[in-house]
């Protein structure tokens, strides 16, 4: 389901960055006394109290900027608060209430969007008695904090997860066997044309112009009986090259949307295979445990001299994205419409994979033969003891292992646990989650 976007607004020099590394519990987000240090998002998962959510750190915001970087930072402010499920004002006690922080309020407020109001910096009571001239401002439920010292901030997560929407009922969907797709990767790949060539009519801008397609646009239909929603994206840039405003939305719904689908479609263009964004973009979908199929296109563009192209074309991906080698790869023109069956086949085979539930008896059959056939190894003097395992969900499917010391378990015994699983099972194209839990 899609994680609620909450987005942190505010006058250069607030301390936004600090409040964002405060509630991330690192330090992400570059910290100055220089206003306008922060220009571009920054986004971060965090959860409070069972509830997920991603925090978006914003650019010091002016309602009237002079400057045209300013302008800029002002322009991705704004579509921030405009994809944002709620927003956290932060206010600077230091400085006191100021004419811009007023005017910022009245934007706020007409937004309608949800709203928490924190007044940063307030780490005496001095300080405290001074904060009470922001109630000026009309605005409830006013919440004294410092992001620097860590105080007033288990008040106001509380009050930002009771304030965010209830999850929604994306599941209902799944049960009912509607396969998720999305669409991603970089600009003028061919991505709004390989849509155009699933659904078999122009149901989305085909455009040379890199960057055309700003939103995502869900689209129900049917494939050979298989009902399915696709998602179109826009193109992600490189960091460098990502403009500020409303490309950076399009960024920003590009990775919600992989939140909520079941299979990502990685389109690469055939002639410039598995760049160094390619993988970045990738790890998006793996992070969220989601199925992926690597869209080779314009493969029809490629030069074929000695008939070894589709096998370099193969070495090069893998070499690339070698942290998701069970991810298949498709070869497509979506111009001449080549490989869409085989494409739209092979998405329906890992949703099923996806939904695939192991009996609880194969499962610990299974679990023997693994420890038969090579025993955890042994750390610090101490071996892992794995006594059960079970497979708790499915999209994606999920194991939980009974272990006596969860920090005992290596990346790579872990990995060992997979492939058994994948190999035992048919798991061959989708992601799996395993998770280790101590049990005395």
């Amino acid at each position: 389901m899609t994680v609620p976007l909450v987005a942190i607004v505010g006058r250069p020099n607030v301390g936004k960055s600090t409040l964002f590394n405060r509630l991330m519990e690192r330090r992400d987000a570059i910290v100055s006394d220089v206003p306008g240090t922060t220009r571009d998002r920054l986004l971060g998962d965090a959860s409070w109290d069972g509830r997920r959510f991603t925090i978006v750190d914003t650019g010091g915001l002016e309602p009237s900027p002079q400057d045209p970087l300013i302008e800029k930072v002002k322009a991705q402010v704004e579509a921030a608060v405009s994809e944002a499920d709620l927003i956290i004002f932060l206010l600077d006690v230091a400085h006191g209430l100021t004419p811009m922080d007023t005017e910022i309020a009245n934007w706020l407020r007409r937004t309608q969007k949800p709203l928490v109001v924190a007044i940063n910096k307030v780490d005496n009571e001095k300080r405290e008695i001074a904060a009470s001239e922001f109630y000026q401002l009309g605005l409830e439920d006013l919440l004294f904090i410092s992001a620097y010292h860590n105080l007033g901030i288990y008040d106001l997560m509380d009050k930002v997860v009771s304030l965010l929407p209830a999850p929604d009922d994306e599941e209902d969907e799944a049960a009912e066997g509607v396969v998720r797709l999305a669409i991603i990767d970089r600009t003028n790949v061919g991505k709004s044309m390989l849509m155009n060539a699933i659904l078999g009519q122009d149901r989305a801008i085909v455009s040379d112009i890199p960057g055309t397609t700003r939103d995502a646009l869900d689209t129900h239909f049917t494939y050979d009986d298989q009902p399915a929603v696709l998602v179109d994206t826009a193109g992600i840039r490189r960091p460098g090259k990502v403009e500020r405003g409303i490309e950076y939305y399009s960024v920003l719904r590009t990775v919600r949307a992989v939140q909520r689908c079941d299979i990502a479609l990685l389109v690469m263009d055939g002639s410039e295979l598995a760049t160094a964004q390619d993988a970045h973009i990738s790890g998006n979908a793996w992070d969220e445990y989601r199925g992926m199929i690597v869209v080779v296109n314009k493969w029809d563009l490629v030069p074929k001299e000695d008939g070894s192209e589709q096998e370099l074309a193969i070495q090069a991906v893998r070499e690339r994205l070698h942290f998701m080698p069970y991810a298949p790869i498709c070869f497509t023109s979506a111009l001449l419409g080549e490989g869409i069956d085989e494409l739209m086949a092979l998405a329906t085979s890992i949703y099923q994979e996806r939904l695939k539930h192991i009996p609880p008896g194969r499962l610990r059959y299974a679990l023997l033969d693994a420890l038969a056939d090579q025993m955890p190894p042994s750390r610090k003097g101490r071996r892992l003891r794995i006594k059960e395992v079970s497979q708790v969900d499915v999209n994606p499917p999920t194991f939980v292992f009974a272990v006596n010391d969860p920090r005992l378990v290596h990346f790579s015994y872990e990995r060992y646990l997979e492939n058994r699983l994948r190999s035992t099972f048919g798991f061959t194209h989708t992601h799996l989650r395993l998770v280790f839990r101590e049990r005395i």
